[in-house]
Formats: structure tokens, C-alpha cells, sequence
């Protein structure tokens, strides 16, 4: 005797060797025995054997029009045999009867089971719904079939093109687009960027990293929303001063501006004025709620996404030739020797009297020309005439205040790389298309002018994040235990040194309009200039506030996101000057060991780290030159050959010693993140980071 019985959600069929009123042993024809409970047995046969009865079953069951089944079947729950002799005829055989079984437990959309071997059909409404959702899938498989087939032939559909940067980045699985693009992916032997790059879905290298960093991180796209500018309040002093900021000219939200009073007095008192949009934006509202979601400027070469709106920027910015809402730092200052006296932050309208261009001025305030009252460049405005003797008691200064931090930190800062400045020259200011023409200049690192602005952020960064903690208000800082390797700067609540500046505490507090923390601060600040002691109190946010806590988290992953995308844009354009200048061999020195035996090496003229194979044996800090390979501008990818060493062992391991320490954590981030170290703040010196371009 044979039986026929479900297992597990499958219906097998046996030879039954033994049987009680509960179960039976049953011998399946792989040889195996398995122990069934008579409930589970559905149909008992003398012959054919097994593997011939499911045979003849399957059969049958191909056979069965299930319209026809489900207009025979009764409304009422049934068993399989019951439908099979209505199907059938009044004698169905045992193999119809099989068949009808497995006919129904396949077609769940006419019949839902009610029990072992019993069913109940579906009521017709949700048979049609069920039989349109089965044909919609058909549907669906054959245009995944058809888009597939058009990848594997080098055409890529539209809809595929429309989700291009979904697939690639965020892919919802079960999407079509998805699914063709990994079965022509699978059919072509291709890896999904390769075939959508073969396909024709990428029209433009950089509108491909483009949009990627916009479907990243703004999605609904760049704009802001239809908002009034808040208005500074009125009654604001103004102060007897005539500042003055010092900025690249691309610069338009102008953060800082400086100036001096009682030069030649023995007590000289130094301005630092800072834009003060946080006198006017209120926590909690439409604005506040805009700079939080976006939390710091995008830099990239040719093209900025500003924090805030050019409106609010424009009433705030330090431009010349007003007065301007700001919070203001004053620190007196012994004229000999530099001790600091006292300090005072008041909130006050500045005047402004005139923005000078670090670009257009680095090759006239140079040290000799600070130095040197009587050295005359041909060309020097007569703004920044007047203003020499401050410039050289700024300079003056802040090579005491870097003196003084290098002491706390144990060892000279060293600047041994330029920054570089990309301008692409075809941009007319609107968002560039990457066929612009770009230029790279150097710019030597610790320039006088980049060192009286540093000095004076450093200054008001740690006297504001010092004010903050005595008057126990809750601020943004920055931290960092110690210079040892592999410690890196952090962010947090508490006033905590930070071993890279060398100073007490830090908290950013000079780029309110660029970045959020800073605004953050400057809320906190203004509540410790209002109110005093009290101030706690009265501040925006509260010790051990939730909300400062987040806003760390969410500025840490955005500005680590901001940074990434201008590194990557900067190596674009770096590929994009090699190839416009047909440059195909550069000088590089060696750094360190990469992956897959090559070395990573520095050039020396341009921003680009790239791997070099047949460099293996030479030490750090030799001197190469360098064939490139083939220029991906997809993946940023170029690589490179050894063609010969241009310096000897002894120079290499001079140059190697000569710094070394100081660039370990650069050349990390380098390896990281790719050949273009993240930026950071121009107007924070800070070891574990280079400053930025």
C-alpha cells in the first residue's frame, strides 16, 4: 500500500511499511523512512508505484482550467476530492483526485486552504483582484527582461536612468529598475557602474558626483523656502572703531573683521568683530530650523552652497562701508610686550570700513614689507597704507601668540605643503558644468595675512569657550587630549584643552553665518553678555541640553560629508588640470606603502596623491618621477609608474626626517579619504586636519 501525505508544505508520496491509529512509517523512494501522522495522509493507493502516481498527479493537474474548477466549486469550505469528482465526474480516478490536490494548493488566488486537503474558493471580487496583480507581475517581469536586455546591448532605458543614482547608492530591491540593472549585470559580466557607464546613463563625470552628493544630502534639492530676513535689533551701540576683514575674494559671507586703537599709547586694544546673525534668528523658528537642517556652508571649487539665505547673509555680512551687528571681542594688550591685560565682549553695530583680499595682497604685505616701514610696492592701495602699522603690530602679535601656543603644545607647528586655490576660469557664478577650464595656484601656508586672521579666530575661540565655562553655560567645543598619534580632535559640551592649538579651550564661535555650531555659540555667548551671572539661565540651551547633543551628532556626519564631497571635487578638477594641460609625468615624493604592492606618493606641484607601482624599497620622503596611467573621472582614479628616482638616498632620508611627525595624520587622512585631505576652517590652526585651500 502507498500513500500520498504533505510534509512540511510539500506533498510527497511513499510506500507504507507500518501503520497505527495516529501515524504510519512510510519509505520514501530515496530510500528514506519518515514517520507521518495519519491526518496527514490524504490519499492511499495500491498502484502505480509513487514516483508514477505524482507523475500521472502533476499530469492531471496541468490540465485543470482553475476558472472552470473555481465555477464548480461550492461557496461553502470542501475537500480536494469532493471538487474532483464535480470536475471530473463522479468516478475521478485517484490520480484526478491527486491532481485537483495539487491544482488548488498552487493556486492560492482562487482558493485558500481551510485545513489538510480542504479548501474554500475566494469570493470573486478578490479572485479579479488577485488575477490583475498577476498579471501586473507578468508585466513587470517582462519589462525587467526587456531593460535588462537593452543594458546588455549598451542602451539604457529611461526609467533606469531616472533611478540611476538610487540603484547605484540606495536601491529599493524590489524596484524594477533595480532588478534589471543586476540581471543584465549578471547576463554581461559587467560590475552595475561599468554597465550604466557602457549604457550611456552617465552624461557627465561631474554632473555624476554632482547629483550623487545631492541625492546624498539634499534631496529636495538646493533652494531655500520664501522667508523674511530677520532685522538686528536697533538699539545696538556703535562702536568708535574702523575695522576692516581680510578674506579671499571669492568670499561672501564675511564672518570676522579686525581692528586696532591706541597704537603707540604702551596699550593697545585689539578688535576681533564677529557677524552676529544669532541677535536677530531666533532658536525654534522657520530660519534657526533651516541653518540646523543644512549646518554648515558646502564649499567646492567654482561653486558654494551657502548654510543660509543670501538675504539673511546680506544683512549680516561684514561688508564695507557700514555698520554691522556683531559680537565683538576686545582685548587690551601691552604694546611692548604683548601680555594680555583684560578683556570685554560687547554687542554693538561695527563700522566697517573697508574688506581686504588676502589674494590680491599676500605678494605686497609680505614679512619684509611689515618689517620694513620704508619698503615701498609698487601697486599697494592706499586703504592697506594706512593701515601698515596696525597690519605689522597684528603680525607682530600673532608670531607671539603662535610662539606662546607652540610652548603649550610641546613642538613648532610646521607648515611644509601650500595650499592650493582652484578657480575654473569659463564659470560665470552659477553652478559650474565641469568643462570649465581650471586653474591651480599655490598659496604658501602661515602667510602673514593668514596668520593675523588665524591668530585673532584662536583668540576669540578660546576667550568666548573660557567665558562660556565660567559662567556655566553649555557650549559646542572642540577638543583634543594630546597630540599622541591616532588622537584626534572631538567634539563636545565640555571646556576641554585642545593640545593641537595649545589653548585651555575652543569653541567655534567666528563663522556663524557658515557654519551652525558657531551660531549655536553665538547664542550662548550673547545670553553670557546680557545677562552675567545669570546667564545659564536665560541661554537657549541648558546643561546637559538633549538637543546640543544632537545637533554635535548631526553637524559631525554633515560637515564630514561637506569636506568629502569638496576633497573629491578638488581631485576632479586636479585630474581635469592634468588633462587639459596634457600633463603625463610629474614629480612626486613617496609616502608610504599602499594597497596591492604599489606606494602612495605625493606630487610635488599639485594636490594629488596617487598609488605608483616599482616603487617598492624606497623610503619615505624619496624624490620620483612618475608616468600616469588612464584618467578615471567616474571613480577619480589615475595611477601611476616609476620611471626614475631623481634624488640620492641621503637627500630622501633627510627629507623624509625633516617633518615627518608633523604629516602622519595628514597622510592618513590622505589614504582615507583619497589624495585630497579633507579641508577645514582657514581660520582654525589645526594639526590633525590641514587647513584648507
Amino acid at each position: 500500500m502507498h500513500a500520498l501525505f504533505e510534509e512540511a508544505g510539500k506533498f510527497l508520496a511513499g510506500r507504507i511499511l507500518s501503520e497505527t491509529d495516529s501515524s504510519a512509517q512510510i519509505e520514501l523512494d530515496t530510500g528514506k523512512r519518515v514517520k507521518v501522522k495519519t491526518a496527514h495522509i490524504l490519499i492511499k493507493f495500491e498502484k502505480p508505484a509513487p514516483a508514477e502516481f505524482m507523475a500521472q498527479a502533476q499530469a492531471q493537474a496541468e490540465g485543470i482550467e482553475l476558472d472552470l474548477a473555481w465555477e464548480f466549486a461550492p461557496e461553502e469550505e470542501f475537500g480536494f476530492a469532493e471538487l474532483a469528482r464535480d470536475y471530473f465526474s463522479e468516478n475521478a480516478t485517484l490520480a484526478q483526485q491527486a491532481g485537483t490536490l495539487l491544482a488548488l494548493y498552487d493556486a492560492p488566488h482562487y482558493f485558500r486552504r481551510a485545513g489538510k486537503g480542504r479548501f474554500r474558493k475566494a469570493s470573486a471580487e478578490i479572485l479579479q483582484q488577485a488575477l490583475a496583480a498577476i498579471e501586473k507581475k507578468k508585466l513587470v517581469l517582462a519589462q525587467i527582461d526587456e531593460w535588462a536586455a537593452q543594458l546588455g546591448r549598451g542602451e539604457c532605458p529611461a526609467p533606469v536612468r531616472e533611478q540611476l543614482y538610487k540603484i547605484l547608492f540606495r536601491p529599493d530591491k524590489n524596484a524594477p529598475e533595480y532588478k534589471a540593472v543586476v540581471e543584465a549585470s549578471r547576463a554581461t559580466h559587467l560590475a552595475p557602474l561599468d554597465l550604466l557607464q557602457r549604457a550611456g546613463a552617465i552624461d557627465s563625470a561631474y554632473e555624476f558626483h554632482w547629483k550623487r552628493f545631492l541625492f546624498d544630502n539634499f534631496p529636495k534639492g538646493t533652494g531655500f523656502p520664501a522667508l523674511a530676513a530677520p532685522q538686528p535689533p536697533q538699539e545696538l551701540p556703535l562702536a568708535n572703531v574702523q575695522a576692516y576683514s581680510i578674506d579671499d575674494s571669492q568670499t561672501t559671507e564675511i564672518d570676522d573683521a579686525l581692528s586696532v586703537q591706541g597704537l603707540g599709547t604702551g596699550v593697545v586694544t585689539l578688535g576681533v568683530h564677529i557677524a552676529a546673525p544669532g541677535l536677530a534668528i531666533v532658536p525654534g523658528t522657520p530660519l534657526d530650523q533651516l541653518g540646523r537642517n543644512r549646518l554648515s556652508t558646502v564649499y567646492m571649487p567654482g561653486y558654494k552652497i551657502t548654510m543660509l539665505p543670501d538675504e539673511v547673509v546680506q544683512v549680516y555680512t561684514l561688508d564695507e562701508g557700514r555698520a554691522n551687528p556683531a559680537v565683538s571681542l576686545y582685548v587690551q594688550i601691552n604694546e611692548e610686550t604683548l601680555e594680555f591685560i583684560a578683556s570685554e565682549t560687547r554687542l554693538e553695530r561695527v563700522p566697517v570700513q573697508i574688506n581686504f583680499r588676502h589674494d590680491r595682497l599676500d605678494h605686497i604685505v609680505t614679512e619684509e614689507w611689515l618689517a620694513d616701514p620704508a619698503l615701498e610696492v609698487e601697486g599697494t592701495p592706499a586703504a592697506l597704507q594706512e593701515k601698515r602699522s596696525e597690519f605689522s603690530f597684528l603680525h607682530r602679535l600673532a608670531k607671539h601668540l603662535k610662539a606662546q601656543r607652540e610652548v603649550v603644545r610641546g613642538k613648532p607647528e610646521t607648515f611644509n605643503r601650500p595650499d592650493y586655490n582652484f578657480r575654473l576660469a569659463n564659470s560665470a557664478g552659477g553652478e559650474p558644468t565641469g568643462h570649465e577650464q581650471v586653474q591651480i595656484t599655490t598659496r604658501k601656508r602661515g602667510a602673514p595675512l593668514d596668520l593675523i586672521v588665524a591668530e585673532a579666530a584662536i583668540v576669540a575661540n578660546s576667550t568666548w569657550g573660557n567665558l562660556l565655562a565660567e559662567h556655566g553655560v553649555p557650549g559646542i567645543y572642540r577638543s583634543q587630549a594630546s597630540l599622541a598619534p591616532g588622537v584626534k580632535v572631538r567634539m563636545g559640551t565640555k571646556a576641554l584643552p585642545h593640545a593641537g592649538i595649545g589653548v585651555k579651550s575652543y569653541a567655534w564661535a567666528t563663522s556663524p553665518l557658515r557654519r551652525y555650531v558657531d551660531l549655536v555659540n553665538q547664542w550662548q555667548i550673547i545670553a553670557c553678555v546680557r545677562h552675567g551671572k545669570t546667564a545659564a539661565l536665560a541661554a537657549p540651551f541648558k546643561p546637559k541640553d538633549a538637543d546640543l547633543f544632537a545637533i554635535i551628532s548631526s553637524f559631525d556626519t554633515a560637515y564630514s560629508a561637506y569636506n568629502g564631497y569638496q576633497a573629491g571635487m578638488e581631485r576632479f578638477w586636479t585630474l581635469k588640470y592634468l588633462q587639459q594641460n596634457a600633463i603625463t609625468e610629474i614629480e612626486a615624493s613617496v609616502i608610504k606603502e599602499g594597497p596591492g604592492g604599489s606606494f602612495l606618493v605625493r606630487a610635488e606641484t599639485l594636490p594629488l596623491v596617487l598609488p605608483v607601482l616599482g616603487a617598492q624599497g624606497l623610503p619615505r620622503g624619496a624624490r620620483i618621477k612618475v608616468r600616469l596611467g588612464e584618467i578615471d573621472e567616474i571613480t577619480l582614479d589615475v595611477n601611476g609608474t616609476l620611471i626614475e628616482r631623481l634624488d640620492s638616498p641621503e637627500a630622501s632620508a633627510g627629507a623624509a626626517g625633516a617633518g615627518a611627525e608633523e604629516e602622519v595624520a595628514e597622510d592618513e587622512d590622505d589614504a582615507v579619504a583619497g589624495p585630497i585631505a579633507i579641508a577645514v576652517d582657514m581660520n582654525e590652526t589645526d594639526t590633525t586636519t590641514p587647513p584648507a585651500p
